[in-house]
């Protein structure tokens, strides 16, 4: 048996994500947390966006990307699924779309 302390180790890896994106997903974030009449936010509305997009293009599970940010897997999963909302609303109707 290992008498030694668990250390979890954090790695980094590379998100080709433009500023425009990020910028584009804080942007939506900040004004829904506006609109909500929220004041208590763990990071920056840019850092969220970082996350959730780490999340969806590298398939991170949720519990390690919430372990290496020092958050809980629920909250990451909350914001994934408001952010995936958030950009969902502003999508045009199919009927819309087709004309």
């Amino acid at each position: 048996m290992n008498t030694r302390a668990h250390c979890p180790l954090v790695y980094q890896c590379l998100l080709p994500l433009s500023t425009h994106t990020v910028n584009h997903l804080a942007g939506l974030l900040r004004r829904h947390l506006k609109a909500i009449r929220t004041r208590w936010q763990i990071m920056p509305p840019a850092r969220i966006a970082v996350i959730v997009l780490a999340v969806l293009r590298h398939d991170q599970r949720l519990a390690d990307m919430a372990g290496g940010n020092n958050v809980s897997e629920s909250t990451v999963r909350r914001w994934r699924d408001e952010l995936i909302a958030l950009l969902a609303a502003q999508a045009p109707r199919v009927d819309r779309a087709l004309k």
